[in-house]
Protein backbone atom coordinates (compact mmCIF):
# COMPACT_ATOMS: atom_id res chain seq x y z
CA UNK A 1 0.00 0.00 0.00
CA UNK A 2 2.76 2.42 1.00
CA UNK A 3 4.71 1.54 -2.17
CA UNK A 4 1.65 2.35 -4.31
CA UNK A 5 1.23 5.74 -2.60
CA UNK A 6 4.91 6.57 -3.20
CA UNK A 7 4.61 5.63 -6.88
CA UNK A 8 1.49 7.77 -7.26
CA UNK A 9 3.27 10.70 -5.56
CA UNK A 10 6.27 10.34 -7.89
CA UNK A 11 3.99 10.29 -10.94
CA UNK A 12 2.22 13.42 -9.73
CA UNK A 13 5.52 15.17 -9.07
CA UNK A 14 6.88 14.30 -12.54
CA UNK A 15 3.64 15.37 -14.22
CA UNK A 16 3.63 18.60 -12.20
CA UNK A 17 7.27 19.29 -13.14
CA UNK A 18 6.44 18.91 -16.85
CA UNK A 19 3.45 21.26 -16.52
CA UNK A 20 5.53 23.83 -14.61
CA UNK A 21 8.31 23.78 -17.23
CA UNK A 22 5.76 24.18 -20.05
CA UNK A 23 4.07 27.14 -18.34
CA UNK A 24 7.40 28.90 -17.73
CA UNK A 25 8.54 28.49 -21.33
CA UNK A 26 5.17 29.64 -22.69
CA UNK A 27 5.18 32.65 -20.37
CA UNK A 28 8.58 33.72 -21.69
CA UNK A 29 7.35 33.37 -25.28
CA UNK A 30 4.00 35.16 -24.91
CA UNK A 31 3.91 38.88 -25.59
CA UNK A 32 3.51 41.48 -28.33
CA UNK A 33 6.01 39.39 -30.31
CA UNK A 34 5.53 35.64 -29.84
CA UNK A 35 8.77 33.66 -29.61
CA UNK A 36 8.46 29.89 -30.02
CA UNK A 37 9.84 27.56 -27.32
CA UNK A 38 12.73 26.23 -29.47
CA UNK A 39 14.03 29.76 -30.03
CA UNK A 40 13.78 30.47 -26.31
CA UNK A 41 15.80 27.35 -25.46
CA UNK A 42 18.43 28.28 -28.08
CA UNK A 43 18.77 31.80 -26.65
CA UNK A 44 19.05 30.56 -23.06
CA UNK A 45 21.52 27.83 -24.04
CA UNK A 46 23.68 30.32 -25.94
CA UNK A 47 23.65 33.01 -23.23
CA UNK A 48 24.29 30.63 -20.33
CA UNK A 49 26.48 27.91 -21.77
CA UNK A 50 27.70 29.29 -25.11
CA UNK A 51 25.89 26.53 -27.01
CA UNK A 52 25.70 27.25 -30.75
CA UNK A 53 22.25 27.48 -32.26
CA UNK A 54 21.35 31.14 -31.81
CA UNK A 55 22.54 32.02 -35.34
CA UNK A 56 19.02 31.66 -36.73
CA UNK A 57 17.47 33.77 -33.95
CA UNK A 58 17.08 37.49 -34.53
CA UNK A 59 18.93 39.96 -32.34
CA UNK A 60 15.60 41.58 -31.49
CA UNK A 61 14.13 38.33 -30.13
CA UNK A 62 17.33 37.67 -28.18
CA UNK A 63 17.14 41.11 -26.56
CA UNK A 64 13.42 40.71 -25.78
CA UNK A 65 13.87 37.28 -24.19
CA UNK A 66 17.08 37.85 -22.27
CA UNK A 67 16.64 41.45 -21.13
CA UNK A 68 12.87 41.72 -20.64
CA UNK A 69 10.77 38.55 -20.48
CA UNK A 70 13.09 35.99 -18.88
CA UNK A 71 14.01 38.24 -15.92
CA UNK A 72 10.34 39.09 -15.44
CA UNK A 73 9.18 35.47 -15.51
CA UNK A 74 11.96 34.33 -13.15
CA UNK A 75 11.24 37.19 -10.74
CA UNK A 76 7.54 36.31 -10.75
CA UNK A 77 8.42 32.67 -10.05
CA UNK A 78 10.79 33.50 -7.19
CA UNK A 79 8.32 35.98 -5.65
CA UNK A 80 5.43 33.52 -5.88
CA UNK A 81 7.57 30.75 -4.40
CA UNK A 82 8.67 32.87 -1.43
CA UNK A 83 5.13 34.05 -0.67
CA UNK A 84 3.75 30.51 -0.92
CA UNK A 85 6.34 29.03 1.44
CA UNK A 86 5.59 31.82 3.87
CA UNK A 87 1.86 31.08 3.64
CA UNK A 88 2.40 27.35 4.17
CA UNK A 89 4.43 28.05 7.31
CA UNK A 90 1.87 30.52 8.70
CA UNK A 91 -1.03 28.15 8.13
CA UNK A 92 0.81 25.30 9.82
CA UNK A 93 2.15 27.25 12.79
CA UNK A 94 -1.10 29.06 13.53
CA UNK A 95 -3.27 26.05 12.58
CA UNK A 96 -5.46 28.35 10.53
CA UNK A 97 -6.08 27.68 6.81
CA UNK A 98 -6.65 31.40 6.19
CA UNK A 99 -3.52 32.66 7.96
CA UNK A 100 -0.73 34.48 6.13
CA UNK A 101 2.03 36.99 6.77
CA UNK A 102 -0.31 39.71 5.50
CA UNK A 103 -2.68 38.88 8.37
CA UNK A 104 0.09 39.65 10.86
CA UNK A 105 0.94 43.14 9.61
CA UNK A 106 3.88 42.43 7.30
CA UNK A 107 2.29 44.08 4.24
CA UNK A 108 1.06 47.03 6.31
CA UNK A 109 4.55 47.65 7.66
CA UNK A 110 6.07 47.47 4.20
CA UNK A 111 3.41 49.92 2.90
CA UNK A 112 4.27 52.41 5.62
CA UNK A 113 7.96 52.15 4.75
CA UNK A 114 7.22 52.62 1.05
CA UNK A 115 4.98 55.63 1.80
CA UNK A 116 7.77 57.30 3.78
CA UNK A 117 10.31 56.69 0.99
CA UNK A 118 7.97 58.09 -1.68
CA UNK A 119 6.81 61.10 0.34
CA UNK A 120 10.16 62.13 1.79
CA UNK A 121 12.13 61.40 -1.37
CA UNK A 122 14.65 59.27 0.52
CA UNK A 123 17.30 57.87 -1.83
CA UNK A 124 20.60 56.77 -0.29
CA UNK A 125 20.88 54.01 -2.95
CA UNK A 126 18.26 54.44 -5.72
CA UNK A 127 17.86 50.72 -6.44
CA UNK A 128 17.83 49.54 -2.82
CA UNK A 129 16.11 52.35 -0.92
CA UNK A 130 12.50 51.17 -1.33
CA UNK A 131 13.26 47.45 -0.80
CA UNK A 132 15.49 48.12 2.22
CA UNK A 133 13.08 50.45 4.00
CA UNK A 134 10.03 48.34 3.11
CA UNK A 135 11.70 45.18 4.41
CA UNK A 136 12.84 46.89 7.61
CA UNK A 137 9.34 48.18 8.40
CA UNK A 138 7.73 44.83 7.52
CA UNK A 139 10.04 42.93 9.85
CA UNK A 140 9.73 45.53 12.62
CA UNK A 141 5.93 45.24 12.55
CA UNK A 142 6.05 41.45 12.64
CA UNK A 143 8.61 41.29 15.47
CA UNK A 144 6.58 43.79 17.49
CA UNK A 145 3.43 41.68 17.09
CA UNK A 146 5.20 38.49 18.19
CA UNK A 147 6.95 40.23 21.09
CA UNK A 148 3.70 41.69 22.46
CA UNK A 149 1.90 38.36 22.00
CA UNK A 150 4.72 36.58 23.85
CA UNK A 151 4.54 39.05 26.74
CA UNK A 152 0.72 38.82 26.96
CA UNK A 153 0.79 35.01 26.99
CA UNK A 154 3.85 34.85 29.28
CA UNK A 155 5.98 33.20 26.61
CA UNK A 156 3.47 30.62 25.38
CA UNK A 157 2.50 32.47 22.15
CA UNK A 158 -1.15 31.48 21.74
CA UNK A 159 -2.30 31.38 18.12
CA UNK A 160 -5.43 33.45 18.68
CA UNK A 161 -3.40 36.17 20.41
CA UNK A 162 -0.93 36.37 17.51
CA UNK A 163 -3.69 36.60 14.89
CA UNK A 164 -5.70 39.19 16.84
CA UNK A 165 -2.65 41.39 17.51
CA UNK A 166 -1.62 41.05 13.87
CA UNK A 167 -4.99 42.33 12.72
CA UNK A 168 -4.83 45.23 15.19
CA UNK A 169 -1.31 46.12 14.03
CA UNK A 170 -2.41 46.00 10.38
CA UNK A 171 -5.32 48.35 11.00
CA UNK A 172 -3.20 50.75 13.05
CA UNK A 173 -0.29 50.90 10.58
CA UNK A 174 -2.69 51.22 7.63
CA UNK A 175 -4.31 54.18 9.41
CA UNK A 176 -0.91 55.88 9.74
CA UNK A 177 -0.18 55.24 6.06
CA UNK A 178 -3.56 56.67 5.02
CA UNK A 179 -2.95 59.75 7.16
CA UNK A 180 0.43 60.33 5.52
CA UNK A 181 -1.05 59.94 2.04
CA UNK A 182 -3.87 62.36 2.88
CA UNK A 183 -1.28 64.94 3.86
CA UNK A 184 0.59 64.45 0.58
CA UNK A 185 -1.76 63.54 -2.26
CA UNK A 186 0.99 63.91 -4.88
CA UNK A 187 2.34 60.51 -3.79
CA UNK A 188 -1.04 58.76 -3.94
CA UNK A 189 -0.83 57.34 -7.47
CA UNK A 190 2.70 55.98 -7.10
CA UNK A 191 1.96 54.34 -3.75
CA UNK A 192 -1.27 52.74 -5.00
CA UNK A 193 0.58 51.31 -8.01
CA UNK A 194 3.25 49.88 -5.68
CA UNK A 195 0.62 48.38 -3.39
CA UNK A 196 -0.96 46.48 -6.31
CA UNK A 197 2.37 44.89 -7.25
CA UNK A 198 4.31 44.76 -10.49
CA UNK A 199 7.20 42.88 -12.11
CA UNK A 200 7.64 45.40 -14.90
CA UNK A 201 11.13 46.69 -15.66
CA UNK A 202 12.81 44.99 -12.69
CA UNK A 203 15.75 43.38 -14.50
CA UNK A 204 18.16 40.78 -13.12
CA UNK A 205 19.21 42.48 -9.87
CA UNK A 206 16.12 41.61 -7.77
CA UNK A 207 16.43 37.98 -8.92
CA UNK A 208 20.06 37.88 -7.82
CA UNK A 209 19.02 39.16 -4.37
CA UNK A 210 15.77 37.25 -3.84
CA UNK A 211 16.88 33.82 -5.12
CA UNK A 212 19.46 33.21 -2.36
CA UNK A 213 16.93 34.46 0.21
CA UNK A 214 14.34 32.00 -1.13
CA UNK A 215 16.76 29.03 -1.18
CA UNK A 216 18.08 29.72 2.32
CA UNK A 217 14.56 30.34 3.61
CA UNK A 218 13.22 27.06 2.19
CA UNK A 219 16.17 25.09 3.55
CA UNK A 220 15.74 26.67 6.98
CA UNK A 221 12.01 25.97 7.06
CA UNK A 222 12.39 22.37 5.85
CA UNK A 223 14.68 21.72 8.83
CA UNK A 224 11.57 22.14 10.99
CA UNK A 225 9.35 19.83 8.93
CA UNK A 226 8.99 17.28 11.74
CA UNK A 227 8.03 19.96 14.26
CA UNK A 228 5.41 21.37 11.87
CA UNK A 229 4.00 17.89 11.25
CA UNK A 230 3.65 17.41 15.01
CA UNK A 231 2.16 20.88 15.54
CA UNK A 232 -0.75 20.05 13.25
CA UNK A 233 -2.02 17.66 15.95
CA UNK A 234 -2.26 20.47 18.48
CA UNK A 235 0.01 22.31 20.89
CA UNK A 236 -0.58 19.99 23.83
CA UNK A 237 0.42 16.96 21.76
CA UNK A 238 3.51 18.78 20.48
CA UNK A 239 4.56 19.76 24.02
CA UNK A 240 4.06 16.19 25.21
CA UNK A 241 6.37 14.90 22.46
CA UNK A 242 8.97 17.49 23.43
CA UNK A 243 8.62 20.33 20.91
CA UNK A 244 9.62 23.73 22.31
CA UNK A 245 6.53 25.51 21.00
CA UNK A 246 7.49 29.08 21.86
CA UNK A 247 10.97 28.88 20.30
CA UNK A 248 9.75 26.98 17.23
CA UNK A 249 6.97 29.50 16.62
CA UNK A 250 9.36 32.43 16.97
CA UNK A 251 11.81 30.95 14.44
CA UNK A 252 9.19 29.88 11.89
CA UNK A 253 7.19 33.11 12.07
CA UNK A 254 10.34 35.20 11.61
CA UNK A 255 11.42 33.05 8.65
CA UNK A 256 7.97 33.39 7.07
CA UNK A 257 7.94 37.15 7.62
CA UNK A 258 11.46 37.44 6.14
CA UNK A 259 10.38 35.67 2.96
CA UNK A 260 7.28 37.84 2.60
CA UNK A 261 8.96 41.09 3.60
CA UNK A 262 11.92 40.70 1.23
CA UNK A 263 9.58 39.82 -1.64
CA UNK A 264 7.03 42.61 -1.31
CA UNK A 265 9.84 45.09 -0.71
CA UNK A 266 10.91 44.56 -4.34
CA UNK A 267 7.65 43.84 -6.19
CA UNK A 268 4.94 45.40 -4.02
CA UNK A 269 2.03 43.81 -2.20
CA UNK A 270 0.59 40.76 -3.96
CA UNK A 271 -2.04 38.90 -2.01
CA UNK A 272 -3.71 35.47 -2.04
CA UNK A 273 -0.80 33.55 -3.63
CA UNK A 274 0.32 32.43 -0.18
CA UNK A 275 -3.20 31.20 0.48
CA UNK A 276 -3.89 29.33 -2.76
CA UNK A 277 -0.68 27.37 -3.44
CA UNK A 278 -0.33 25.56 -0.07
CA UNK A 279 -3.98 24.44 -0.21
CA UNK A 280 -3.59 23.01 -3.72
CA UNK A 281 -0.40 21.18 -2.72
CA UNK A 282 -2.05 19.73 0.40
CA UNK A 283 -4.97 18.50 -1.65
CA UNK A 284 -2.74 16.78 -4.26
CA UNK A 285 0.32 15.64 -2.28
CA UNK A 286 -0.83 15.55 1.33
CA UNK A 287 0.17 17.55 4.42
CA UNK A 288 3.71 16.24 5.13
CA UNK A 289 5.81 19.39 5.35
CA UNK A 290 8.91 17.78 3.92
CA UNK A 291 7.05 17.76 0.59
CA UNK A 292 4.59 20.57 1.27
CA UNK A 293 7.20 23.33 1.63
CA UNK A 294 9.24 22.80 -1.59
CA UNK A 295 6.15 21.92 -3.65
CA UNK A 296 4.35 25.02 -2.38
CA UNK A 297 7.31 27.03 -3.65
CA UNK A 298 7.06 25.43 -7.09
CA UNK A 299 3.27 25.71 -7.39
CA UNK A 300 3.21 29.24 -5.97
CA UNK A 301 5.91 30.38 -8.37
CA UNK A 302 4.08 28.84 -11.32
CA UNK A 303 0.77 30.39 -10.28
CA UNK A 304 2.42 33.82 -10.04
CA UNK A 305 3.96 33.42 -13.50
CA UNK A 306 0.58 32.45 -14.98
CA UNK A 307 -1.15 35.38 -13.26
CA UNK A 308 1.50 37.84 -14.45
CA UNK A 309 1.23 36.52 -18.00
CA UNK A 310 -2.53 37.13 -17.88
CA UNK A 311 -1.98 40.61 -16.41
CA UNK A 312 0.25 41.72 -19.29
CA UNK A 313 -1.68 39.94 -22.04
CA UNK A 314 -5.33 40.89 -21.45
CA UNK A 315 -5.17 44.44 -22.79
CA UNK A 316 -1.76 45.25 -24.33
CA UNK A 317 0.03 47.63 -24.24
CA UNK A 318 -1.76 48.48 -20.96
CA UNK A 319 -0.66 46.31 -18.08
CA UNK A 320 -3.07 45.28 -15.33
CA UNK A 321 -1.47 45.24 -11.86
CA UNK A 322 -0.67 41.67 -10.83
CA UNK A 323 -2.37 42.18 -7.47
CA UNK A 324 -5.70 42.68 -9.24
CA UNK A 325 -5.43 39.31 -11.02
CA UNK A 326 -4.42 37.38 -7.91
CA UNK A 327 -7.26 39.03 -5.96
CA UNK A 328 -9.84 38.14 -8.62
CA UNK A 329 -8.73 34.50 -8.40
CA UNK A 330 -7.92 34.43 -4.70
CA UNK A 331 -11.00 36.11 -3.21
CA UNK A 332 -13.45 33.40 -4.40
CA UNK A 333 -10.91 30.78 -3.31
CA UNK A 334 -10.72 32.42 0.13
CA UNK A 335 -14.53 32.41 0.40
CA UNK A 336 -14.68 28.75 -0.69
CA UNK A 337 -12.21 27.68 2.02
CA UNK A 338 -14.04 29.68 4.68
CA UNK A 339 -17.44 28.26 3.79
CA UNK A 340 -16.02 24.76 3.55
CA UNK A 341 -14.52 25.03 7.03
CA UNK A 342 -17.80 26.37 8.39
CA UNK A 343 -19.58 23.26 7.11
Amino acid sequence: MRCTIKKNAKKRILLSAAIVAAILILAVGIGSVFVNPLEILRIIGYRLFGIDGADNVSATNTAIIWNVRLPRVLLAFVAGAALSVSGAVMQSVLRNPLASSFTLGVSSGASLGAALVIMLGISFLPVFTMPAVGFAFAMATMVLVIAIASKMDKGSLQNNTIILLGMVASLFVNAITTLLITMNRDSLQRLIFWQLGSFSGQGWLPIAILTPILVLGVLAVVRYHKEMDIMTFGEETAKTIGVNMSRTKWVLLILAASLTGSTIAFVGIIGFVDLIAPHIVRRIFGARHKLLIPLSAIFGGTFMVAADTIARSISPPTEIPIGVITALIGAPFFAFIYLKNRK
